[in-house]
């Protein structure tokens, strides 16, 4: 274990993520939904995979992509997730590593392989995914070290993640450590389907144990059932401290108590695969907030490395986001 402090410690889903383009007609052939993540098993994995196009591998997952978004700013990141002593799993921790993440997780040593993602991307740019959990279920309560929770400035939860039962053990006494430490739990709503499926307990953290909310316009206005985002943004502005909520082409919305802030999106010049989209502006929020920056700033760095992700294939970013932050606001 590293000494010293932590700003972003992430616990998620360790996925290797292969990337493809496909169709619209690729997708209703295969019964995927568009745009939506679908968890299928290791012989629906290879199947799929097999008839997928010419893709690219590289390690994934949504906290993980979010935390080497922190650590591409500047901020020292952690995560916690779980592989196996695989070929992929090695991998995927020497990629983590490589960016400065502290990943720190033994691997398991029997049971499912190293997960991995499918992401078929349309010429619209969407991105359609297909997610073999394989050892990430095995998560569990003992693959979170205190010391290490209780070194970050914020827990960042990804809601993939709370399907299995140990993981959402492990999610419940990583909140708790944090709060005790006196730091910040943040959750990211991952998919409007894990909204439909824990919409009762996801309505319990953002009221009671989630201190900073990250969410789509779907997710949000799925987890109150709300008519409207507006709806919904009245909902949420009285439970978590801190609620994001991107709106793709509309910008975002940061909400504190009385404070909002409304965020333009960033100008785009080329649209080419959404993936990580979310994922990177929460890494942005997330590295502006833990550097002191006020809450529009913050809006703004995640816009603005959002904007850089989508503008290439694949998830991680590509450009120096520490000089475009410094370009984009003077600082």
């Amino acid at each position: 274990m590293t000494d010293g402090h932590l700003d972003v410690v992430g616990i998620g889903n360790a996925i290797v993520d292969v990337l493809a383009q496909a169709d619209d007609g690729f997708l209703s052939k295969h019964d995927l939904p568009k745009g939506g993540m679908t968890l299928i098993d290791e012989n629906q994995a290879e199947a799929l995979y097999g008839k997928m196009g010419p893709g690219v591998e590289c390690s994934g997952g949504s906290a993980a992509n979010t935390v080497a978004g922190v650590a591409a700013l500047g901020g020292r990141a952690g995560f916690v997730g779980k592989v196996r002593d695989d070929q992929l799993g090695t991998v995927f921790a020497h990629d983590l590593r490589a960016l400065g993440v502290e990943f720190d997780t033994l691997p398991a040593d029997d049971g499912a392989s190293t997960a991995r993602c499918l992401v078929l991307v349309t010429p619209d740019a969407q991105r359609t995914m297909s997610t073999y959990l394989g050892a990430c279920v095995s998560l569990g309560p003992d693959d979170v070290d205190d010391r290490q929770v209780a070194r970050a400035q914020v827990t960042y939860l990804e809601g993939y993640l709370w399907d299995p039962a140990q993981a959402k053990q492990a999610f419940r006494k990583a909140m708790t450590v944090a709060h005790d430490a006196g730091r910040k739990v943040a959750l990211s709503l991952s998919d409007p389907f894990c909204v439909d499926r824990y919409r009762e307990e996801f309505v319990e953290l953002a009221e009671h144990q989630v201190d900073i909310l990250f969410a789509n316009e779907a997710e949000i206005t799925s987890l109150y059932q709300a008519a409207d985002f507006d709806e919904a943004l009245q909902h949420v502005r009285g439970h978590c401290e801190i609620a994001v909520l991107t709106r793709g082409d509309k910008g975002s919305v940061v909400v504190s108590g009385d404070e909002l802030h409304v965020i333009d999106p960033e100008p785009l010049s080329n649209l080419v695969d959404t993936t990580g989209a979310g994922d990177l502006f929460a890494a942005g929020f997330l590295a502006g907030l833990t550097q002191g920056r006020d809450l529009h700033d913050c809006g703004r760095m995640g816009s603005i490395a959002a904007a850089e992700v989508i503008s290439h294939f694949g998830a991680r970013p590509e450009a120096d986001l520490k000089a475009l932050m410094a370009d984009k606001l003077g600082s």
